[in-house]
């Protein structure tokens, strides 16, 4: 086994979800057999789609996971899909240079500039040191909750624990579950999505919560991705895992009338539709939307 990097577009051009599955040609099967069972970390480019003209990607790394199977494409000759699980965003991207050092030592030559031919490689090979820096990087201001209940503490005792996150951290429920609700809340700038509602209590902390699309319980096993997390109200937040209130994938909302109070309809955004980061990659994807209105949603 063996730590790599993923390569994938905003719009990818290959057949890609990064949550979920990475599409890649025959070039690279050798590199990505030997990443299963193994954790991965993905870089976006700059180049943002197929265009060679296209420009404004965040050349970062900025999410990992762990590789469990390939299998071939049955469309595509000479295709194939690494499914993965354990997904997670860092809390920031990571630029694949800091200070002037590559974080993958393969991407620099001997007189210290950038080795372009390793760099236009969709899939690299990096060592255990390489991947640790990226993922400390990634998560280096973890985010730990003030303690308001029983389970708060133990999540706090947790997370005080883990000065330099590590593999055993990113299994971890109570890690994930920060560093989801942290990227939730920021994007949608700690205001509900459905109400526009942003309440701060006295101490400064936000009302709003964050909401899995697909939930990630045994039973529906959505990833922790923004792409599939909304920040909601506590009370919406109840009404959309229970399948009173979902989205349409042109972001609308809908809802079960009979079972929504009169009060509730009320607060919901006045355009029908809820307020959406200003970064289209960080939007809800289609694919956890259309899974909440065909699993979970009772209109």
């Amino acid at each position: 086994m063996a730590k790599g990097v993923f390569t994938t577009k905003a719009n990818p051009t290959y057949d890609d979800l990064p949550e979920i599955r990475y599409h890649f040609p025959k070039t690279y099967l050798n590199q990505v057999k030997a990443t299963v069972g193994d954790w991965v970390v993905y870089y976006e480019p700059r180049r943002q789609d197929s265009d060679p003209a296209g420009r404004g990607g965040r050349q970062a790394y900025f999410a990992t996971a762990r590789v469990q199977r390939i299998e071939s494409d049955p469309r595509l000759v000479n295709h194939y899909y690494a499914f993965v699980t354990d997904f997670l965003e860092f809390q920031s991207p990571v630029l694949f240079r800091e200070e002037g050092k590559y974080l993958e030592s393969g991407l620099m030559k001997a007189d210290g500039s950038t080795n372009k031919g390793a760099f236009g490689r969709a899939v690299r090979l990096i060592s255990e040191s390489e991947y640790q820096l990226i993922l400390q990087l990634g998560f280096a201001n973890p985010t730990v909750r003030q303690p308001e209940y029983s389970d708060d503490v133990r999540v706090a005792e947790e997370l005080t624990a883990y000065k330099r996150p590590t593999v055993e951290q990113l299994v971890s429920r109570p890690f994930r579950d920060v560093a989801f609700t942290k990227n939730i809340r920021a994007i949608y700038d700690f205001t509900c999505a459905m109400t526009g509602l942003k309440l701060i209590n006295g101490g400064g902390r936000p009302e709003v919560e964050a909401a899995h699309i697909r939930p990630v319980g045994n039973d529906h096993n959505g990833p922790d991705s923004v792409r599939n997390g909304i920040a909601l109200s506590r009370s919406i937040h109840w009404m959309f895992d229970r399948g009173l209130l979902s989205l349409t994938d042109n972001y609308e909302i809908l809802m079960v009338k009979k079972l929504v109070p009169d009060p509730i309809k009320r607060l919901l955004n006045l355009d029908g539709k809820i307020f959406l980061p200003t970064d289209q990659r960080l939007r809800p994807h289609s694919q956890f939307l259309q899974y909440h209105r065909e699993h979970i949603f009772k209109g």
